[in-house]
């Protein structure tokens, strides 16, 4: 790839409540009291949407938000709660037309059968701009929600006795992956066959039973959902170690992953394309995303300042699971160019104060950018996966065309 002429970049952004920093909720563009809310999270899409952003996601979990990785906390003086990212995304979906909708479901304890239904659902509504994000729960006090299994608990997720417990739980993801993926397939495209002067609604030989059976789900089938209209919305997940990357090897469509510095984004790029091929999926397009949380200004000391003022809401420095940017929109566009380098095909921004920082993704990156030629200047697909350069695989049950 040269230096001079990079491939343009893809750009998506992570949306969380008011914003990634703890004390964002504080911010005069945060708008708190509209957080629960359609109108709100129409706002922050339709933002992106005129940014030409390829996909949003929607952040989920199982439970109230702690400052803790593994526990609940008492705090207060946090946003807590959320609305489902699943129905958020199918609200949004018939207010825009081209970007992506990718919400975040936790595969830990939610059946692939009502998942593969819910994003092919979510893909005929927004007429295939669906996508998912998988993540999975290792927080026991999840678990106890459901009453259907109890998870151990592990002293931190570097700890040596979570290993085996991480390991199972993305051993399960990726199973849950695949039947979504077959449930998904289960209907052949041409399935349905409508026809009011012969009473067939339904060619009954283009459906099929999966009969996936694994250690972790026996799922038989088929869907109750014919074939989304994209085939397979792409799959997503975010992985920070060697566990979760064998997950993007084995599942993804598109990985986020969060490098600190070039040398560390050569390092997971050549690490998972290695589980890649360990996979037997060499030749299968796998996206690989940097994951950065931004704090933009027009001035690198108003950034900061910025930052630091929020530092001092929360009671102390802001450090979560990915690195964080604090400049001007130009100096970002230069930073990601450089780990464009390594092997990155696009970035998952994480708007510190969405309210502001999202903006300044769209109304200042975005420009920059694309006076580099580094960014699309319009929209120019009408599906998640043709945005992504991704084609619409064919149905593994279908009969091959003579």
């Amino acid at each position: 790839m040269s230096s001079t002429s990079p491939a343009p970049l893809h750009l998506a952004v992570a949306l969380d409540g008011t914003g990634w920093h703890p004390a964002s909720w504080r911010e005069p563009e945060a708008r708190p009291r509209d957080l629960f809310t359609a109108g709100y999270w129409a706002d922050l899409v339709a933002e992106a949407e005129r940014g030409l952003l390829d996909f949003v996601t929607i952040e989920d979990g199982l439970g109230p938000q702690s400052s803790h990785a593994l526990d609940p906390d008492e705090r207060t003086d946090q946003v807590r709660g959320r609305l489902d990212a699943v129905l958020i995304a199918a609200r949004i979906a018939p207010l825009t037309r081209h970007i992506g909708l990718v919400p975040t479901v936790v595969v830990t304890h939610t059946e692939p059968f009502h998942i593969s239904k819910a994003i092919a659902t979510l893909d005929y509504v927004s007429t295939g701009r669906a996508g998912v994000r998988v993540r999975i729960s290792a927080r026991p006090g999840e678990a106890a929600h459901f009453g259907r299994r109890t998870l151990p608990r592990i002293d931190g997720y570097d700890s040596p006795g979570a290993q085996e417990v991480l390991t199972d739980l993305f051993d399960e993801a990726a199973d849950h992956v695949e039947v979504v993926r077959r449930l998904w397939d289960s209907w052949e495209d041409d399935a349905e066959i409508r026809d009011v002067a012969t009473g067939r609604f339904i060619d009954r030989d283009k459906l099929h039973y999966i009969d996936f059976a694994s250690r972790h789900f026996r799922v038989k089938g088929p869907s109750i959902t014919p074939r989304p209209p994209q085939g397979q919305p792409p799959v997503t997940a975010l992985a920070h170690q060697s566990v979760p990357f064998r997950l993007l090897a084995r599942s993804a469509d598109l990985g986020y992953v969060t490098p600190h510095g070039i040398e560390q984004a050569r390092a997971i790029v050549t690490e998972v394309r290695a589980e890649q091929a360990a996979a037997g999926r060499a030749e299968e397009p796998l996206h690989l995303f940097g994951d950065l949380v931004v704090f933009l200004d027009d001035d690198p000391a108003e950034a900061t300042a910025r930052r630091e003022r929020l530092d001092a809401l929360a009671g102390e420095p802001y450090t979560g699971d990915a690195p964080n940017f604090t400049g001007t929109p130009t100096q970002l566009a230069d930073h990601l160019q450089e780990l464009q380098s390594a092997g990155l095909s696009g970035f998952r921004l994480r708007p510190a104060v969405a309210g502001h920082d999202l903006p300044r993704i769209t109304r200042g990156l975005v420009p920059e950018l694309q006076r580099r030629g580094a960014f699309r200047t319009a929209y120019q697909a009408d599906t998640l996966r043709g945005l992504l350069g991704l084609v619409r695989p064919a149905n593994r049950y279908a009969a091959p065309a003579a």
